[in-house]
């Protein structure tokens, strides 16, 4: 756990083209009940409008973790298991050329999966694109007006 309280930051993917990100603390198995941090970082959660899921490349399972997530986050609030989510797999620069290929071909709840590295900027880029069009879609969407 590295991240202990929520931290927001801005992200700009072009020059009129920015957005609000929160970094929110890992959730563990029994979050909702309130193992770990528990809710205290869950109700953060509620107020975003895409969620980004950042598995470790390295894992023997990330489709295990995923639904360990997602099932956290259901119990917490069912309606976030609407929100639109974009899967990644994160340290993509640690694991082997075939295991990165195996994960840059995995497909989680219906979601391909983004590949990505902080450490040597891979994708970092494709990363940002994809969250600013998947909150400029869920924005568009709040302002239609209602029938």
């Amino acid at each position: 756990f590295t991240t202990l309280i929520p931290n927001l930051g801005i992200v700009s993917v072009a020059e009129d083209k920015s957005f609000v990100v929160a970094d929110i603390p890992g959730l563990i198995e029994r979050a909702s009940s309130g193992k770990g941090l528990g809710t205290q970082f869950l109700r953060h959660v509620e107020r975003t409008r895409v969620l980004v899921f950042l598995l470790d490349a390295q894992s023997d399972n990330p489709q295990k973790e995923y639904d360990i997530l997602r099932k956290e986050l259901a119990q917490h609030n069912p309606d976030l298991e609407h929100k639109q989510r974009i899967i990644c797999c994160s340290k993509i620069d640690m694991v082997e050329p075939e295991r990165r290929r195996e994960l840059e071909d995995l497909v989680i709840d219906g979601h391909p999966t983004l590949c990505f590295s902080s450490l040597s900027n891979d994708n970092i880029d494709t990363l940002k694109w994809r969250m600013w069009e998947a909150v400029s879609a869920v924005t568009a969407e709040e302002d239609e007006p209602a029938e």
